[in-house]
């Protein structure tokens, strides 16, 4: 990175679109930091976030990194939440939902990829409805992957997901969409 000031945007940036914890290693390989620069960064994160104009502050536990918010707004949250829990389920829940359902398990950064947007607080309200359910992604413990309930199949009426009206084409097209943006100059994340 060039400087502190684009070390500390660009560490923030990556902290809010993962969504998750995040270990310091894939930071680094991420951001093209040393362990000092990630430091540096952390430390100016962490000041930045102290003032108290800042909704986040920076949870850091062991090896791992998380953007959270601060205790003092949990009551603020907690009712927005409990709110959202009692209305229906909104279009981009919807559309979160249906891609799940059709193409998990997945990981959250698939999920963001698609949709063009970070779908953290839709996936965290699917599970807290439960309609989704994540689990440890075998091939990188440190991630998770994200699949429908059975309570949501059953819901569907369906016993398992490739019951779903059109479930080959619509996987076909997402397999097709992946590979055209991995194609020349594209990157698409894995599932």
């Amino acid at each position: 990175m060039a400087n502190q000031e684009s070390s500390l945007a660009a560490l923030e940036a990556l902290l809010f679109i993962h969504g998750e914890s995040i270990t310091k290693k894939k930071i680094m390989a991420v951001l093209g930091l040393d362990p000092a620069g990630l430091e540096e960064a952390l430390g100016a994160l962490r000041t930045e976030c102290a003032r108290p104009e800042r909704g986040l502050m920076l949870l850091v536990s062991g090896d791992k990194v998380q953007l959270v918010t601060k205790p003092v707004w949990s009551g603020i949250l907690a009712q927005f939440v409990k709110e959202e829990l009692q209305e229906e389920l909104t279009p981009a829940a919807l559309e979160a939902l249906s891609l799940i359902v059709y193409l998990g398990p997945l990981q959250r950064a698939r999920l963001d990829y698609l949709r063009g947007v970070n779908s953290s607080f839709i996936v965290r309200n699917l599970m807290l409805r439960g309609l989704v359910e994540r689990f440890p992604d075998p091939s990188k413990p440190s991630l998770f992957l994200y699949q429908a309930t059975t309570d949501t199949l059953r819901h569907l009426g369906v016993g398992r997901p490739e019951d779903l009206p059109e479930y080959e084409r619509f996987r076909e097209i997402a397999a097709w969409g992946t590979e055209a943006a991995s194609g020349p100059g594209g990157t698409a994340p894995a599932s």
